[in-house]
């Protein structure tokens, strides 16, 4: 339908089972798939029941080289077909929630197996509602096999989370959204409270957590608070606060109310 919609008419296309029963193959029955220079995918979120009995004692087609997903969340399953997918120079966009950034266990020795190899170019968080049948904010996972040399042992970090024009029911991205986000990730660079370039050094001590808010934050900056200064405060307030009740006290006296 969405080939369709955008005029695409020499698409080659089967219906089967991504993960457990891939249909593009190099020859019919093989057991390699065939890649690509370009791969765009908006899988299920968080599948359940993917195929993980299928996986879990090693993938034929060999797409589980960084590990098994678990049962309950099949995303870095499609990311690794994807990825499998791929010719030596392709590269990969994909619509992923958020989750896939930070989860441990399965997925977080994945992630941290496809940011060893270098394979992750970029994340790009987008805002809420903008997806039907879910409210929760999703990413753009862009992976990319053969990285330019100044962006080897890089993630570029964009947080989109205030892009979108906002509707009744559900938010939308404008082409003025699209466009500043497509000009982040080509351009590569720190732009404040909306970009940042991390290099894997600073990644590796956070468990190759990729969650974006630690890395880019767009809300207001917090007053520094000197500590010194406010417990000077608090001690005159607390003086201050003796001298009223001793003068009190007098007064309850003065009138007949003391002990």
């Amino acid at each position: 339908m969405n080939l369709f919609l955008h005029d695409i008419d020499d698409a080659f296309v089967q219906r089967g089972d991504t993960l457990r029963d891939p249909k593009h193959l190099v020859a019919e029955g093989s057991k390699t798939l065939r890649t690509f220079d370009r791969v765009l995918a908006n899988p299920p979120f968080s599948l359940k029941n993917w195929g993980q009995e299928v996986w879990k004692d090693g993938d034929k087609f060999h797409r589980d080289s960084y590990g098994c997903p678990p049962k309950s969340y099949g995303d870095l399953a499609f990311v690794q077909h994807m990825a499998a997918s791929l010719k030596p120079d392709g590269m990969l966009g994909v619509v992923l929630p958020h989750g896939i950034l930070f989860r441990g266990g399965a997925e977080g020795k994945i992630r941290q197996g496809m940011l060893k190899d270098d394979l992750i170019e970029a994340v790009i968080g987008l805002a809420s509602n903008l997806f039907y049948g879910t409210g929760i904010p999703a990413c753009v996972l862009l992976i990319n096999k053969n990285k330019p040399a100044e962006r080897k042992g890089k993630v570029l970090f964009v947080n989109g989370a205030e892009e979108c024009f906002p509707g009744k029911l559900q938010n939308s991205l404008s082409q003025d959204n699209v466009e500043r986000l497509a000009k982040a990730f080509h351009a590569f660079d720190d732009e404040e409270k909306f970009t940042r370039v991390v290099s894997l050094e600073e990644i590796e001590p956070h468990d190759w957590n990729l969650n974006i808010a630690r890395y880019v934050q767009n809300g207001e900056e917090e007053e520094e608070i000197d500590v010194a200064a406010e417990v000077v405060k608090l001690r005159e307030l607390q003086l201050d606060r003796a001298d009223a009740e001793e003068r009190m006290m007098q007064f309850l006296e003065e009138l007949g109310y003391g002990l």
